[in-house]
């Protein structure tokens, strides 16, 4: 059996994509299932966060397990298999345990060297093995990557490249300004209380917020999460626990709001965020774009026709404007023919242009486009004059400047996968949102640390004593069936020796057992040490195919001792289990 390893990531696949794709709990486990109930497969377990989604299998055929993965994964994720192909990488033997310790260590993860995914290994093996998908392959993979990353953490500084997502996404609503200040004296949000969320309120409780809110769906978890903040001797924040229903109502005091929930729709719409917005801060002030259509003070109306171009007039039309002075690409009977003009002028120009003195036929062959001048746009432009004294100087129309967004009054930070808050709160007057799809764009030029680089040292490392274990572990089955077969006829050779010799005292037939015992120790010793190194080697597994061959072992024997050690291995950590439970009494 081998390792296989399919799946997509930010670095693979558009957020929107993963946002798609992203697997409840419930989905999770109708994929667990099917996946060892499919043939190729006979153990799994999925690594979903908010930037992955993997599946990881023990398979015997690799094009035949990559086919019913990617089909799995594409049937649990209502994503058609066809789009979602693309987009899907896939690891196989010690490239799949190289991309997992990577994975463990923070080098693959959307902000370099951040450690929640940690916690979010150790949850995918638990969950594995509490539906049983998890065999000794699994548990050895997930249990070896929780140690690595953690000699990666402790042995270098690869913090020191990124930071875990949540920091980062504060920094990002903080632009610039250092978190601990900015944080001072806020008050904060917090939507879900899982293990994302729980890292999101307690950076915000070490980041010097005055309050945090924890809204879930489950009372019980709020409230503990709650109660943990509270109790914290390295913060004075106040904390407390709120139902979903009360969400509305702490979106207007709340200046801060961290969202990562499981749930599969919308948690905040953009709806709900403006009424928080305004329920806050009072009606937002009117926009120039929501003006009524009226003619300011010191402001030119807009022209309602598009700058013409320029018609050469004589001067025997009795036009007022000195034409020699109209700028090129515009008409006569535009507004920057006109700039300047003091009121009588502009006057006399819009009674010259009412009475159609203009030869427009003269103007078409010139180009000019007479056709489109507009004497109540010049009538609207003498007002004006009348009232400022003369037209702005202006020659060509400006676009109208759009109003400065206001200092956000609310911060939102959405770290699910897909996404609770609603894309278009963007668009808020007063909210400045970052979600997942900003962090990729702001996290994409990272700078990379030097430890990067240890970090992948140990990766390699590791990977090498990883498949070195695994190999040997895969012949000791042979090497102890080889071992039964020996000592079964050193047993039969001892029973027909009786046979033969009835009159044999106990004391010669026990030296004469342990010398061939002795014997046969000693001509199996160095082949099967020998073959244990082979085997730990890349390559190595056909030294027990060999060993299998040559001395006509049953696979049965080889199968049964394999089940055997399994079964010991599992009843040794339910044992330890229980004495953890034990030792830890009720909770």
């Amino acid at each position: 059996m081998s390792l296989l390893v399919v799946g997509l990531s930010h670095r693979s696949a558009p957020v929107n994509m993963l946002d798609r794709a992203s697997l409840s709990l419930d989905a999770q486990t109708k994929l667990l299932q099917d996946t060892v109930a499919a043939e190729p497969a006979t153990e799994a377990a999925v690594l979903a966060t908010c930037n992955r989604i993997e599946l990881y299998a023990d398979v015997d055929k690799f094009h035949a397990g990559v086919a019913e993965l990617s089909t799995l994964l594409a049937q649990h994720s209502g994503v058609g298999l066809e789009e979602l192909t693309p987009h899907l990488y896939v690891h196989y033997e010690d490239r799949a345990v190289h991309h997992m310790f990577s994975v463990a260590c923070g080098l693959d993860s959307m902000v370099v060297g951040e450690g929640q995914i940690l916690g979010q290994i150790k949850d995918s093996l638990a969950r594995a093995q509490g539906l049983h998908t998890a065999g000794r392959l699994m548990n050895d993979l997930f249990q070896q990557s929780l140690r690595v990353g953690k000699r990666a953490h402790s042995e270098t500084d690869i913090d020191r490249a990124g930071q875990s997502l949540v920091t980062f996404g504060l920094e990002q609503l903080a632009l610039g300004t250092p978190v601990t200040t900015w944080a001072q004296g806020k008050k904060a949000l917090v939507i879900g209380a899982g293990s994302m969320s729980s890292l999101a309120a307690a950076t915000l409780a070490r980041a010097g917020v005055a309050e945090i809110v924890i809204a879930n769906r489950t009372a019980d978890r709020a409230e503990r999460l709650a109660e943990i903040l509270t109790e914290d001797d390295g913060t004075d924040v106040m904390a407390r626990a709120v139902p979903m229903e009360s969400v509305p109502f702490e979106l207007t005091r709340a200046d801060v709001v961290v969202s990562c929930t499981g749930a599969t729709g919308l948690v905040l719409t953009a709806e709900a965020i403006a009424a928080g917005v305004e329920g806050r801060v009072g009606a937002q002030p009117e926009t120039v774009r929501g003006k009524a259509p009226e003619t300011v003070r010191g402001e030119v109306p807009e022209a309602r026709t598009a700058p013409l171009p320029p018609v050469s007039i004589g001067a025997d039309e009795d036009c007022p404007l000195d034409l020699a002075s109209v700028p090129p690409g515009f008409s006569v009977m535009g507004e920057a023919a006109v700039a300047g003009m003091d009121a009588a002028t502009l006057e006399q120009h819009a009674a010259w242009a009412a009475g159609g003195t203009v030869d427009r036929r003269r103007a078409a062959r010139r180009g000019g486009d007479a056709d489109r001048a507009d004497p109540e746009l010049i009538g609207a432009l003498a007002a004006t004059a009348a009232s400022v004294g003369r037209i702005p100087e202006r020659r060509r129309p400006e676009p109208v400047a759009e109003p400065p967004r206001p200092e956000p009054v609310l911060y939102l930070l959405d770290l699910a996968m897909p996404r609770d808050i609603d894309a278009a709160a963007h668009r808020l007057a007063g909210v400045r949102l970052v979600d997942i799809e900003r962090l990729a764009e702001a996290s994409a030029d990272a700078p990379m640390a030097a430890d990067v680089d240890q970090v992948r040292r140990i990766v390699s490392h590791e990977v090498a004593a990883f498949g070195a274990a695994q190999r040997a572990a895969h012949i000791t089955p042979t090497v102890v069936a080889l071992r039964t077969m020996a000592a079964d006829v050193v047993a039969g050779e001892i029973a027909r020796l009786e046979g033969r010799l009835p009159g044999l005292d106990d004391k010669h037939r026990a030296e004469i057992t342990q010398t061939v015992r002795r014997v046969v120790d000693k001509l199996l010793h160095s082949p099967t040490v020998r073959v244990k190194q082979l085997a730990a080697e890349p390559g190595g597994a056909g030294y027990a195919d060999a060993l299998r061959t040559l001395f006509d072992l049953d696979p049965e024997t080889v199968a049964s001792v394999s089940r055997a050690e399994e079964s010991t291995e599992k009843n040794a950590k339910i044992a330890t289990n229980a004495n953890i439970a034990e030792n830890r009494g009720p909770a």
